[in-house]
């Protein structure tokens, strides 16, 4: 099962995250949870949203430039090796992990991973045989609440 990232290209200056969040709450979109990463000139903000096609309209429509791509959320125990165990599956099956950021919520007890694959197919297949649990894009807008 995949959901939905947007990934949004800021230029590196103050103001820029936060122009974006307020942007989307005045569309009314939960933001799940995101990701930030920057270089000296531009960074890219990852995020799941509770609505993504709204959230890229509304975006574009105030001049960012904005992608959505397919990526996996996989649910685990929020304790120590929780995330270890999902590495040893990945890397059993050979999957490549482009990137990766994750959330906490009912602190102590469930995290959720966000993963971007090489191959988002057979990393799916590795996880659902090892029995760990994918979600879908309600799922993540509900435990980003």
């Amino acid at each position: 099962m995949y959901i939905r990232q947007i990934s949004i290209f800021l230029e590196n200056r103050p103001g820029q995250l936060s122009q974006i969040c307020r942007d989307l709450a005045a569309a009314d979109i939960n933001i799940a949870t995101l990701s930030l990463a920057d270089t000296s000139e531009f960074g890219i903000v990852r995020m799941i949203v509770d609505d993504h096609e709204k959230a890229k309209a509304e975006l574009e429509r105030k001049g960012h430039a904005v992608n959505v791509t397919q990526v996996v959320a996989v649910c685990v125990p929020d304790r120590p090796g929780g995330m270890a165990g999902v590495m040893e599956c990945l890397d059993r099956a050979g999957v490549n992990i482009e990137y990766s950021y994750a959330f906490a919520f009912h602190s102590g007890e469930k995290a959720v991973l966000v993963f971007r694959f090489g191959d988002n197919a057979k990393a799916l297949e590795a996880l659902r045989a090892a029995g760990y649990v994918t979600l879908d894009e309600k799922q993540v807008a509900e435990a980003g609440r």
